[in-house]
């Protein structure tokens, strides 16, 4: 979960489809996984990243998927 949420082109969709977490329940993984500074730069990387958020993305979440799942 974290190495796809910390890559910038799965959306939070394909996560939702995988591991059935919402956008906020990864938020709230990563917050408790990561150091307090990495955390805020990964967050201001992810707010409003269009890849993220595969309403605005033009990119098909359904071909990323974790090979550790």
């Amino acid at each position: 979960i974290i190495e796809m949420a910390w890559e910038d082109r799965p959306p939070f969709d394909a996560i939702k489809a995988q591991f059935d977490l919402s956008e906020q329940d990864v938020i709230t993984v990563m917050r408790r996984a990561l150091k307090p500074a990495t955390w805020r730069i990964w967050r201001s990387r992810v707010q409003g990243r269009v890849t993220k958020h595969e309403a605005l993305s033009k990119v098909n979440g359904t071909r990323f998927k974790s090979d550790q799942q």
